[in-house]
């Protein structure tokens, strides 16, 4: 098939085939697939179409959404101020339309759910898994990660990756403190957290990280070649120093 090509992704092998890409399925696809369809019909756009899974069910078939994907994260139209925006207040978009999602007993969820289950979180909405069109995020991919959760809990990962609260040591993407407040808050505004979650965002975001570190290592521990690799490129001691800075810095 001329019309296919591998896309670059941090865990799966994903291929595009003309409009749809093909992803390798989890236990979770078929409730990831249950919510994107519930998505569209809230009237949220700025997801992919699910297809269903293939017949033997070893992959899960989605839209392709054209567009640039955040992979580089110093490209002007990642940090710029409108991009923090439109990030924001496509979270925010997202959770809405997520909230008259029918929980089914049979749902599983690759992340477990943590409650107050306010909304169904992507788990995982950085720059690396939003699709950008004319220099602005349109919509997020990759939904494996998606789970019930805390509007917070979801919006404080976010605001790591696109603010981003990335401890001086990363100097490559690392903002000083007052420009990253000035974005912390622009990104609190754009969502519309309460003052409540606002005060809680930092060490919410510090304790999503060291979430994440234990997940990491649990998968790597569970043979899962993806997470032991980023384990051995120090992915876990990045997210812990950024946990330890956000809190000595914000909280």
């Amino acid at each position: 098939m001329e019309d296919r090509e591998v896309l670059v992704g941090g865990v799966n092998r994903v291929v595009r085939e003309g409009g749809v890409v093909r992803r390798p399925a989890g236990p979770w696809s078929g409730t990831v697939q249950r919510l994107l369809a519930h998505l569209r019909e809230a009237g949220f756009t700025g997801a992919p179409r699910p297809y269903g899974l293939s017949g033997d069910g070893a992959e899960e078939i989605v839209e392709y959404l054209p567009g640039g994907v955040g992979h580089d994260f110093g490209a002007p139209e990642v940090r710029s101020d409108a991009s923090l925006v439109a990030a924001a207040r496509l979270l925010r978009g997202f959770h809405d339309a997520g909230t008259g999602f029918l929980r089914e007993p049979g749902d599983v969820w690759q992340l477990p759910p943590r409650e107050p289950a306010e909304v169904i979180c992507h788990g995982d909405a950085a720059t690396y898994n939003t699709v950008f069109r004319d220099q602005l995020p349109v919509a997020f991919i990759d939904f494996d990660t998606a789970h019930p959760g805390p509007r917070l809990w979801d919006a404080a990962y976010t605001a790591y990756r696109f603010v981003p609260l990335y401890a001086p040591d990363e100097v490559a993407h690392t903002l000083p403190v007052p420009e990253a407040a000035r974005r912390l808050t622009l990104f609190a505004d754009s969502y519309g957290l309460s003052h409540d979650e606002r005060t809680r965002l930092p060490a919410t975001a510090a304790e999503r990280l060291r979430s994440l570190v234990d997940w990491m290592r649990d998968q790597a521990a569970a043979g899962h070649p993806a997470f032991a690799r980023h384990l051995a490129e120090g992915h876990d001691r990045r997210y812990l120093t950024d946990a330890r800075w956000i809190e000595d810095t914000f909280a």
